[in-house]
């Protein structure tokens, strides 16, 4: 039954003598916000506006989350050499021992070759732990693995509780894990803790990108969803920079204020209009539009845009209803390849050889210093990408982005095949050096964020939650691949052939954003939508 709209005529006056008309949003009969004064909306001209200042406080509280995945991420880049055990190995096989450390965005691997056999013991004492290569490839490999069962649940929980109380019970696994790390004295409390910051990485993935897609204007939707990718690259830096200076303790103590000031800043946050009208509690929703939006937003008009959302869509849609719906399922396909996209962009590759590659160049700086610069390019370019996300479109900068990327990644292979061919390369050593830079930034540009971005536009809220969820193990599914392939790539094929493959996986991505991707700048959600459902 259609609701009933309550208009109530109020008349109050200011220290001038002046009266304003103003009326309540609409509202449930006998709801006790009523009569808020919070929920007045002016009607006069020139009166209603809207403020984008709290949107963004919120966005960023909630985008703390992303530091603390970013600061988890990078955590073993600083700290597996200074808790390894090196341990003998036949020149031979050298090869075989690859150490990976997975980030969704940077991936550390190292090899080391020495002469004995006998693995050493990790101390009693924690600050004189001591891990064999195996051991550092589960320490690595786990916050994936974590991340990848801890974003399906988080979609079901997120529209059981909410997207706010969500993010407040998931942040508590964050602290859990970084006291476990703290006070490990065995490799197997170091895996727990990482695998429990996985879990917490993969639901903060789900969580914060929907939270944002869900209070953000239109108008600065897309800048505020490029926060998350941004506060996420900030937290990789975060902990290079920390990490090359203190001790892994110290450096663990630190990273767990990030989840400490989340949960506390959470506290403060409201849950989104879209999740309380959901949830047939209007008044609420109005009073959550007035504290994001301001005081004085038109939010009589925004809720009834999220409601006419909300009546597309059934309050009780089944994990099936995603793929029978044709707009959620084409929404997910894509979502999953943008996702599939990033990860096979060759990212890791390219991080991967960014220090011999400044060593061909004739650089001599230390492998950490180098860490510091590729991490302090992504901050800066992600940043970039916020700032022209509403002025050029999400289509045009992810073209840009994989084309650039293509011929980079083609250069890169070329190079590698006169090096490991026994030619003369010495003289250039900046031609690569120029394609790692180039290709850092306009990753950075484009499919660094985007993806994530665009994962919380696509769906309706009834399928949101699921969608966002299935999006997000696809991710860290790439992640897994990628990285625990990678090794195999190399030694199968050969750098230049590595480089080439991931060269046309972009190159089909061009083409696919090209032809099958629709710009979503500027539309609403019902825009969107008839799209993805082929009205045009």
């Amino acid at each position: 039954m259609p609701e009933k709209v309550v208009t109530i005529n109020h008349t109050s006056s200011d220290n001038s003598g002046n009266k304003d008309k103003v009326k309540t949003v609409s509202q449930e009969d006998n709801d006790p916000n009523a009569r808020n004064p919070m929920l007045y909306d002016p009607l006069q001209d020139g009166v209603v506006r809207t403020s984008k200042k709290m949107q963004y406080v919120a966005a960023m509280v909630v985008c703390l989350g992303a530091v603390a995945a970013g600061t988890a991420l990078a955590w073993t880049s600083p700290v597996l050499p200074q808790i390894s055990a090196i341990p003998d190995v036949p020149a031979t096989d050298a090869s075989k021992d690859t150490n990976v450390t997975i980030t969704n965005t940077t991936t550390t691997m190292s090899t080391t070759t020495t002469t004995t056999t006998t693995p050493v013991t990790p101390a009693a004492d924690s600050s004189e732990l001591r891990l064999t290569l195996e051991q550092q490839t589960w320490v690595s490999s786990l916050v994936a693995i974590g991340a990848f069962f801890g974003a399906l649940p988080t979609g079901y929980i997120a529209d059981a509780i909410g997207r706010r109380y969500t993010a407040l019970v998931m942040d508590v696994p964050f602290i859990v894990a970084w006291l476990a790390i703290i006070f490990a004295k065995s490799p197997g409390m170091l895996y727990f803790g990482r695998f429990v910051i996985g879990v917490s990485t993969g639901s903060f993935c789900v969580v914060a990108p929907m939270y944002i897609s869900e209070i953000a204007e239109t108008s600065i939707r897309g800048t505020l969803g490029t926060l998350f990718q941004l506060l996420l690259t900030f937290g990789i830096l975060l902990v290079y920079l920390i990490g090359a200076v203190v001790s892994w303790t110290t450096l663990s103590v630190l990273c767990l204020m990030v989840p400490v000031a989340l949960f506390i800043g959470m506290l403060i946050l409201p849950e989104t209009p879209t999740y309380l009208l959901k949830k047939g509690r209007r008044g609420d929703a109005a009073l959550s539009l007035k504290w994001l939006w301001g005081r004085y937003c038109d939010s009589r008009s925004a809720i009834q845009m999220i409601q006419a959302d909300l009546d597309q869509t059934s309050s009780d849609a089944s994990f099936m209803d995603l793929f029978r719906n044709r707009a959620a399922f084409k929404g997910l396909i894509i979502s999953m390849l943008l996702m599939f996209f990033q990860q096979f962009s060759g990212i890791n590759a390219v991080i991967f050889y960014t220090v011999p590659i400044f060593q061909s160049a004739g650089s001599t700086l230390d492998p950490s210093v180098c860490s510091i610069i590729v991490g302090f390019v992504q901050v800066v370019m992600t940043l970039t990408s916020s700032l022209l996300i509403e002025r050029a479109g999400r289509k045009v900068l992810l073209l840009f982005s994989s084309t650039l990327m293509t011929v980079c990644l083609a250069i890169l292979g070329v190079y590698f095949q006169m090096k490991d061919g026994g030619k003369d390369v010495s003289s250039l050593g900046w031609l690569p050096l120029l394609c790692v830079v180039l290709f850092m930034i306009v990753f950075s540009v484009g499919y660094g964020p985007i993806p994530w971005l665009m994962m919380g536009e696509l769906f309706l809220p009834d399928v949101k939650a699921t969608a966002v969820a299935l999006t997000v193990m696809s991710n860290w599914f790439s992640v897994f691949v990628v990285t625990k392939c990678f090794g195999s790539m190399i030694t199968a094929w050969g750098s230049d052939m590595t480089f080439w493959f991931f060269g046309f996986c972009m190159f089909l991505a061009t083409l696919y954003v090209a032809f099958m991707v629709l710009e979503t700048k500027g539309r609403s959600s019902a825009q969107i939508q008839m799209w993805l459902g082929g009205n045009k």
